[in-house]
């Protein structure tokens, strides 16, 4: 099994190297393209107004000056020397739950590869307080990763869907299992923006998340999480809202 990771964290993150670890139970056939820098909350974005650099770190090892989106297309186009079998983003440096999936750069990365046609999984490891930087533990991750993966790894995946997979911040032991869950939404009314001034004089403006509501409706994401379980999550790319399709095209009947 040939397998391409990446991530949105950057190249030397740490999730990047619990990853790896976990990958490597199921294959030694590991190669990984992912940004040099992190790109969190980069979305689906793809660099078009400047050229993207590749660098080399070593064996099947490189990464990218763009967002993860670019990681993936060049390490398609590019870096490999034939189409993997599975793509794994990640682990990130915390939780891709709910409609903040619209903003990941980890879950991008893996619609990305789903639009390749290529088995693509994001993977996240939720963490319990603000400011704790590369101090997240990613033990939840570490210990559960090749047992939510193994099943994922030969099922039959619709075109254009992927998995994303969350872990609760809790200790591996403390973990009660794995719930396949949909996705669930926050109340982003609730989101700051922390105003501040830099040594010039200047404002400028940073999004805090912390204020950010979860509706824990059952059956999510959300709720699993909160539970202590992993959260799997199977998304589709097809956005349209096929119940208002009869309806709107009524109005532009003539």
């Amino acid at each position: 099994m040939r397998i391409l990771l990446t991530n949105d964290d950057g190249i030397h993150a740490p999730g990047l190297k619990v990853l790896e670890e976990i990958a490597r139970e199921f294959s030694d056939d590991i190669w990984i393209c992912s940004p040099n820098d992190e790109q969190s909350g980069t979305g689906h974005s793809l660099t078009l107004t400047q050229p993207v650099r590749l660098r080399r770190f070593g064996e099947r090892r490189f990464s990218v000056t763009g967002t993860p989106t670019d990681a993936v297309t060049i390490g398609l186009r590019k870096v490999m020397d034939g189409p993997p079998d599975v793509i794994l983003s990640g682990v990130n440096r915390g939780a891709n739950l709910g409609d903040d999936i619209t903003y990941s750069g980890t879950v991008s990365a893996a619609i990305e590869g789903a639009l390749a046609g290529i088995r693509s999984i994001a993977l996240s490891q939720v963490y319990a307080r603000e400011g704790m930087g590369d101090e997240v533990p990613f033990g939840a991750a570490r210990e559960w990763g090749v047992r939510v993966l193994a099943p994922l790894l030969d099922v039959p995946l619709p075109k254009r869907t992927l998995v994303n997979i969350n872990f609760p911040a809790r200790a591996p032991e403390e973990v009660k299992g794995i719930r396949v869950v949909r996705q669930g939404f926050h109340d982003y009314s609730r989101g700051t923006v922390v105003e501040g001034r830099d040594p010039r004089g200047y404002k400028y403006y940073w999004f805090g998340l912390q204020a950010i509501e979860h509706t824990l409706d059952h059956g999510t994401d959300l709720e699993a999480i909160d539970e202590g379980y992993v959260a799997v999550t199977p998304l589709q790319l097809d956005l349209t809202h096929h119940a208002s399709l009869g309806d709107l095209g009524e109005r532009y009947a003539e």
